[in-house]
């Protein structure tokens, strides 16, 4: 395997393709047995839990997994594990009670070890280190604006005892490419190497797609859904009047970049700077301007929002400022003269992308919209550059540079693009509206009951995060409107037919509009956890995973043991 893959404890490691010793990887799959290969290119690897994406569910899945006493494959399409957190750039999106809890402890647990990080590690000024919630950045998206790098840090810290012992073996820069499947159970998964192109063929008794778009359901045949649903099909109360399997939200290739005061930093004209300066996005309700501005459209509202840009950290405005927004690198945490100048992650209403779909579209048109997706970042930034307007009556802030060294890029983009929906298993039990969206629930359940969520009886998870859903590929604006403190049900886990793969990532039964709140950091951690512990639990019992479900004395075994390990399946506030 190629050496660059090969796993080191180092801050800028992210995963690798070494096998350490496991006595579960040896048994041979039958994949191969019934393809024609080239032996000399592909290996054969098996063991407990073959996981496929290495994001925040996946690396959850992983955690409890191990910790429960069973041996894992764990696939990475990128270099870093981590997914929204690290290699798509998103400082975590987080409920207001995050510090104390609303989610396992587990992921309680990393948001501790990423202060304590920058605590032993960096310089900080007196003050920064004696905050107990430090927030490195103090953006205002999160408690907790932190650095990609040090996500990925900590996560490998996470799990580096389970790799030494070798339970765990992450595999990166790896792709699902086809999947060995007998009816309702899969069998195995063929993986590509993306830089060296050697195969790779897993098995395992369960496999769980945490991927980011949801890769693993159409190679499995596992029946999905994806875009938007109708009123016809779901009654929630802002479903589309039409069901659309293309209207997802936009995606976004987040970038990171830093203001050097008194210096200039200016790129090179982009080459489609002149379209996407003059490109107004086609929504209803309309955008109030050009994509390239600093009005948009107020997401509860939809009224024109004017919102302010101001990197030197002088400014008093009231308005918005998008510099603080996704900020993972405030100076003043810093002893003098370690920054220059902030870091921040721009994913802003201004670079989301609108013009193409990244879910069941071909790999070419999936990096031919990625790509035309970084062309808008490159011409966002320049406009920064050169034509913001400043409070001085000036245009343009030339002390702004990209850093890819941040993102881990050359180009300074993200290495994925920030994917905010997925496919969807269709699922023993879709998550809807009448569930957990505010409006919807008083008007299904009363007034005096509708103040909360529904009540889960199989519940295995909590979150709450308000329905967020962004500006779509097929013309509607912003959805944004209030939930409940919700409840994660199990039968949202389990897809209807297939009886050996388990989604952990925003591919659980929600629908387009419940995705919206179930698509964030620590709901996603959540997903991850319960479908480690799940799988665990169903091969000491020596029973099906659905079967823990249709028994309430299994069901009620399970949230026993779950809640044992740190994880709240009821709300307390």
């Amino acid at each position: 395997m190629n050496r660059r893959d090969f796993f080191t404890l180092t801050a800028s490691a992210g995963c690798s393709a070494v096998v350490l010793a496991n006595p579960a990887v040896n048994k041979m799959s039958e994949f191969s047995k019934s393809k024609k290969e080239d032996k000399s290119m592909s290996k054969e690897l098996s063991g407990d839990i073959i996981v496929v994406g290495g994001g925040l569910g996946g690396c959850a899945t992983a955690l409890a997994a191990c910790r429960n006493g069973l041996n894992v494959i764990m696939t990475e399409e990128t270099d870093w594990i981590g997914g929204q957190v690290s290699q798509q750039g998103v400082p975590p999106d987080e409920n207001p009670w995050i510090e104390t809890h609303g989610a396992p402890a587990s992921f309680l647990d990393y948001r501790n070890r990423v202060r304590a990080y920058y605590k032993r590690n960096y310089p900080l000024t007196a003050d920064a280190l004696n905050r107990t919630n430090l927030n490195p950045g103090d953006g205002s998206v999160s408690r907790l604006c932190h650095e990609p790098k040090v996500a990925v840090s900590v996560l490998i810290e996470m799990l580096a005892p389970y790799m030494s012992s070798g339970k765990l073996t992450i595999l990166c820069n790896y792709k699902a490419k086809s999947a060995d499947v007998d009816g309702d159970l899969v069998r195995a998964v063929q993986m590509v190497h993306l830089i060296d192109g050697k195969k790779l063929v897993l098995s395992a008794p369960y496999f769980v797609d945490a991927t980011e778009c949801g890769d693993l359901l159409p190679l499995t045949k596992t029946e999905y859904v994806t875009g938007t649903e109708s009123k016809n099909q779901t009654k929630e109360l802002h479903a589309a009047e039409k069901a659309d399997p293309k209207n997802n939200q936009a995606f976004t290739v987040c970038f990171a970049m830093d203001y050097q005061p008194e210096t200039n930093h200016l790129i090179d004209r982009p080459k489609n700077y002149d379209f996407w300066s003059n490109y107004i996005p086609a929504l209803t309700p309309a955008w109030p301007g050009k994509s390239l501005d600093l009005t948009d459209s107020n997401p509860t509202t939809l009224k024109p929002r004017k919102m302010g840009f101001r990197p030197d950290g002088k400014s008093t405005d009231p308005l918005f400022n998008l510099w603080n927004y996704r900020r993972i690198i405030h100076k003043n945490n810093f002893v003098k003269g370690t920054y220059n100048g902030d870091i921040t992650i721009v994913n802003w209403p201004q670079n989301d992308y609108l013009l193409g779909n990244l879910i069941d579209v071909s790999e070419e048109e999936f990096k031919k919209n990625v790509a035309s997706a970084k062309q808008l970042n490159l011409s966002l930034f320049y406009w920064l550059q050169t034509s913001a307007p400043r409070a001085d009556g000036g245009l343009g802030w030339p002390g702004l540079r990209l850093r890819g060294d941040v993102m881990g890029t050359e180009d300074g983009m993200a290495k994925y693009p920030y994917i905010r929906e997925s496919r969807r298993i269709k699922a023993l039990l879709t998550i809807l509206e009448e569930h957990v969206g505010a409006e919807n629930r008083k008007l299904v359940a009363g007034e005096t009951e509708g103040k909360k969520a529904i009540d889960f009886k199989d519940s295995v998870g909590i979150g709450y995060y308000h329905i967020d859903l962004h500006p779509s590929t097929k013309g509607n604006n912003y959805i944004d409107i209030d939930s409940l403190p919700f409840q994660i049900p199990l039968g949202a886990l389990l897809p209807q037919r297939v009886n050996n793969l388990l989604p952990a990532n925003k591919n659980i039964g929600t629908t387009h509009i419940t995705n919206g709140c179930y698509r964030l950091h620590p709901i996603e951690w959540s997903i991850g956890e319960a479908v480690g512990m799940l799988i665990a639990f169903s091969k000491n019992k020596k029973i099906p995973v659905k079967a823990i479900r249709e028994r309430n004395d299994l069901l009620s075994e399970f949230q026993k043991l779950i809640r044992s390990q740190g994880v709240e399946t009821h709300w307390h506030i």
